[in-house]
């Protein structure tokens, strides 16, 4: 499948893997929410996520962790555009992805310099959201999730898992084509943790390969979920960077691309080692 896109964009998939570095600018994320207070902030946390070897930026005005209130177009932007306008004037060249499910956000980050859309509804909350990636020709993940922050713990019920994440993200692939998006600008995100239980997330984690043989590049985002404090039995989100680790292994074991994360820089050295053990180029030494 072609990705020029992200080839424009100076990123190519399929030779190592990339670390998207998460910048929260909620008060109310699960992980970090609070820790990033203004632009200021923003800009030194994205400098350093940068140096560390982070090849993207995930900033994000609106907290999608379970619960999470709704604040709406005028909050989230005022939150996300002097954060992203700082960035983009301080890192011209540093790629920036928008976490949110709005399309008047969407719109507004593209022109205040933004390079892709990251939308954990795959465009169910708002569909005019594809119609604005269809316009920019910029990338798009679509994440697999059911329902909303205050929904979906509620609906984990699946038949064959992974055989349903596939379909339900094939059917959003098919909506974001319909609306003008080519195949070349998406990116599929499994969606650990989002309508999911812990035990479903271990076992989509090994179902992976299946979604990346659908063709797609393959982001996986397992940074400090609560399926890694289950099995840690580790309630401090910041504490568990280890089992995150160990779940990057496995994403990238499975083919995946991106890894999305808020601890770059061991992320990074994770990544580089799992690479080299699983990303041999063709005829290199076994």
């Amino acid at each position: 499948m072609a990705a020029q896109p992200f080839e424009r964009l100076g990123l190519a998939f399929g030779e190592r893997t990339h670390v998207m570095g998460v910048i929260n600018l909620t008060p109310d994320s699960f992980s970090d929410g609070g820790q990033i207070k203004g632009a200021d902030q923003a800009l030194a946390v994205a400098r350093r996520m940068v140096a560390q070897g982070a090849a993207v930026l995930d900033l994000g005005a609106q907290s999608t962790r379970p619960g999470a209130e709704d604040i709406g177009v005028d909050a989230e932007l005022a939150r996300l555009l002097p954060a992203l306008r700082l960035i983009r004037s301080a890192l011209p060249q540093v790629l920036l992805s928008i976490d949110t499910f709005r399309a008047p956000v969407a719109a507004a980050a593209l022109e205040a310099g933004a390079d892709w859309l990251n939308d954990v509804s795959a465009g169910r909350m708002d569909p005019d959201l594809l119609g604005v990636a269809a316009a920019w020709g910029c990338p798009l993940v679509l994440m697999h999730s059911r329902g909303d922050s205050r929904s979906m713990d509620a609906l984990t019920a699946y038949g064959d898992l992974v055989d349903e994440v596939v379909g339900e993200l094939q059917e959003a692939s098919s909506r974001a084509r319909g609306a003008g998006v080519t195949a070349s600008q998406l990116i599929w995100d499994p969606g650990l943790g989002f309508a999911k239980s812990e035990a479903q997330c271990l076992s989509l984690l090994d179902g992976l390969g299946r979604l990346r043989a659908q063709g797609y590049p393959l982001l996986v985002g397992p940074s400090r979920k609560r399926f890694i404090g289950a099995v840690l039995n580790e309630p401090r989100p910041r504490a568990r960077l280890w089992g995150t680790a160990a779940v990057v292994c496995k994403a990238i074991a499975a083919g995946a691309d991106l890894v999305r994360v808020h601890d770059v820089g061991p992320i990074v050295q994770t990544a580089r080692m799992a690479d080299a053990l699983w990303r041999r180029p063709v005829g290199s030494p076994s």
